[in-house]
């Protein structure tokens, strides 16, 4: 039927352009059919956001990737109080409304792959938030209530416009992994001794200095390094043989390998590793 409609519209504007002097009438038939199709393409957009909605009020499972979302859609307020996960990747949201940290019950939050600049000042009120997965976006800063995220265990926000380890994650109890990787980080906070974090990936930014408190974090097993600007001389003695470290990745910087192997503290670091890897044997 569809088809049949389609070439019955055809031979119409032919037979416009025919009758009509006036070739600006074939123009606008042209534009009145393409505001038809987007017509049809935003009511069958809705049709599966309203089909996305009444799954979400089921499960508390909410995906709504490559939607073209440009806002948040305010039907997701309703089911603020049963919400436990959402995905609104592959769109492209700017900003979070005010109303979605009334998300009490969200445990799994999922914005890749957009343009998100922000996140709402009071977004520390998430404090059921476990995974927090905002790659590749235009993040610059994190609100100051990010360390009220108090069960925050993987956080993810390799792909933003980070230039320095955000403070507010020395004080998460909880977190065990950390990607900043692909930022610009530059520098990290002088007393690293707070992050709880057993992972932590620094991995492509433009890292000069590490400081000698990260020996001192707690449970940190995993520090990826790969492809900054640090010099052999970040990795003091006292990080190679005080810290929990069990794995540096740290290939593409400014030395050679070789010199890596002949550091002061590097049997300790060995020790540390080949313990760590018997462990998954």
């Amino acid at each position: 039927m569809l088809l049949c409609c389609c070439k019955t519209n055809e031979e119409q504007q032919d037979s416009d352009w025919k009758e009509s002097p006036n070739k600006g009438h074939r123009s606008s038939s042209f534009q009145d059919s393409r505001h038809s199709s987007e017509s049809l393409k935003r009511i069958m957009g809705n049709s599966n956001l309203k089909q996305h909605i009444e799954t979400a009020q089921k499960t508390g499972v909410c995906q709504l990737r490559h939607m073209t979302l440009k806002e948040v859609p305010e039907e997701l307020q309703k089911l603020s109080k049963n919400l436990r996960t959402v995905d609104l990747s592959d769109n492209k949201i700017t900003h979070l409304p005010p109303w979605f940290t009334s998300m009490t019950t969200l445990k799994n939050f999922t914005l890749n792959n957009g343009t998100l600049v922000s996140l709402p000042e009071d977004f520390g009120k998430l404090k059921k938030l476990e995974v927090l997965c905002l790659k590749s976006n235009s993040l610059s800063s994190l609100p100051s209530s990010f360390p009220n995220l108090t069960n925050l265990k993987t956080l993810s926000l390799s792909g933003n416009h980070l230039k320095q380890l955000p403070s507010e994650l020395l004080s998460l109890p909880q977190l065990d992994v950390v990607d900043l990787s692909q930022n610009s980080i530059t520098k990290l906070p002088q007393d690293m001794s707070g992050l709880q974090a057993v992972e932590l990936n620094l991995n492509q930014n433009q890292i000069t200095k590490l400081p000698e408190s990260i020996a001192k974090c707690p449970r940190l097993k995993v520090l990826r390094l790969e492809e900054n600007c640090l010099e052999i001389s970040a990795f003091t003695p006292e990080i190679m043989k005080t810290s929990k470290i069990s794995l540096f990745a740290v290939e593409g910087n400014m030395f050679d390998m070789k010199l890596f192997h002949q550091l002061d503290g590097y049997d300790e670091y060995m020790e540390r590793f080949t313990a760590t890897k018997k462990k998954f044997n």
